[in-house]
């Protein structure tokens, strides 16, 4: 709203100033602070609410220490980081960008689908909360109305590096490094030189047309990162500033991956794929950043609210999304190395215990709990150091993912 009406100032009557809203970093660094001012002064009020509401948490007793002093807390916090986001992107960002269309779609379709979780909880006094198979079914169909409009609308396209051979001097003394902009099934992998996959080249034993199905391939795969993210960073969800700090921390690398991909300066220096207005997102993605930031002020040990399935599954689908919409999806088991271990904590503990029971008769474990947080907690350690050494492995991750744009 507010990038339109200082468009329209400028325009119409030169107003000093008004053209720095034309500049993604200004209003992806006025998005940031708005989020996080939001999320911070506004959150406190949403937790009364909330609290008044006699929306608190039944804690399963699970034997872990402290558990007791946290049943009662407020839950469905999630809301103030969907509002603290919201706000910043509809004041700040090109609302007509079909990347950030998109992720104003995942954001309300993830939290309607969280928020119905947690109302069952609360209100039904129903501890299953919403079925999985609903569960999985509106993440499918989000993957596939993401899929869908990335590789259908005429908008999104990617533009690659020419030769050096093909690559000339233009008329405006500028060197062209890059081809006409076009759709791509196309998607960056790490640490090889010629970085580059292609979803389509799944169906080449098809024949010679095999490109005009390969939208069949790409929304498979959108819907399957979709669902395991959204899932991981769910079972994340366990103790106090776990996943809103290891999210945020994914986020701001997303950010910076979005930026370098939009900008053709950096894309062609980095030599990495260009994504045309893709770098739009980067407004979405500092404001997302600021909400979690923000929410951590009351989440931290000991925790004022939970995020609850309205947060966790919301910030789950929006990193997905955003990693699939600048082609960095298969950086993710690095990047968000934290959910795909939780989740893989889970899988590997069911999957032992029912083996075992069925070769034994007795079920047996490989950790003392999952997902693996639980683990240590039950070997001792306070939920506050669990939560700082995973953020600190976050960052060790979030920094070599990073490294990867030039570790070929």
């Amino acid at each position: 709203m507010l990038y339109y009406i200082f468009q329209y100032l400028e325009n119409e009557f030169n107003l000093t100033g008004a053209s720095v809203f034309q500049f993604i970093t200004f209003r992806a660094a006025s998005a940031f602070i708005l989020s996080l001012l939001i999320s911070m002064i506004f959150g406190k009020k949403i937790i009364n609410f909330l609290r008044r509401q006699q929306v608190g948490e039944t804690v399963r007793d699970l034997g872990l220490e402290g558990q007791a002093q946290k049943s009662g807390t407020p839950t469905m916090g999630g809301i103030i980081i969907i509002l603290a986001t919201l706000i910043p992107v509809l004041l700040l960002a090109k609302l007509e960008n079909v990347y950030i269309i998109i992720l104003l779609i995942t954001t309300l379709w993830m939290g309607v689908i969280g928020f119905t979780d947690d109302y069952i909880k609360v209100f039904k006094k129903d501890k299953g909360g919403l079925k999985g198979k609903f569960k999985v079914l509106g993440q499918v169909g989000l993957g596939i109305i993401v899929g869908a409009m990335l590789y259908f609308h005429p908008d999104v396209t990617i533009k690659e590096q020419l030769p050096l051979a093909e690559q000339t001097i233009q008329e405006n003394g500028k060197k062209k490094v890059f081809g006409v902009a076009h759709k791509s099934t196309k998607t960056t992998v790490p640490f090889l030189k010629d970085n580059e996959l292609d979803y389509a080249k799944a169906l080449s034993f098809l024949g010679d047309g095999y490109r005009k199905y390969g939208w069949v391939v790409f929304i498979f795969v959108v819907v399957f990162i979709v669902t395991g993210i959204s899932n991981g960073a769910n079972l994340t969800d366990g103790i106090d500033g776990l996943a809103a700090g290891t999210s945020a921390i994914m986020v701001i690398a997303l950010a910076i991956f979005a930026w370098v991909s939009g900008n053709i300066i950096f894309a062609d220096y980095l030599d990495v794929m260009y994504i045309p207005k893709s770098g739009e997102m980067t407004v979405f993605i500092f404001a997302f950043a600021g909400a979690l930031i923000g929410f951590l002020w009351y989440n931290t040990y000991p925790a004022q609210v939970f995020m609850g399935d309205t947060g966790s599954l919301t910030i789950g689908g929006i990193i997905a999304v955003i990693a699939i919409a600048i082609r960095k999806e298969l950086l993710l088991p690095i990047l968000a190395g934290v959910f795909v271990i939780e989740n893989l904590s889970v899988i590997l503990q069911v999957s032992y215990f029912k083996y075992t029971k069925k070769k034994f008769g007795e079920g047996r474990r490989i950790f003392k709990m999952s997902p693996i947080h639980h683990h240590y907690q039950k070997s001792g350690f306070h939920e506050s150091k669990i939560v700082t050494r995973f953020w600190i492995v976050g960052i060790l991750l979030a920094v070599f993912a990073m490294v990867t744009l030039k570790l070929r």
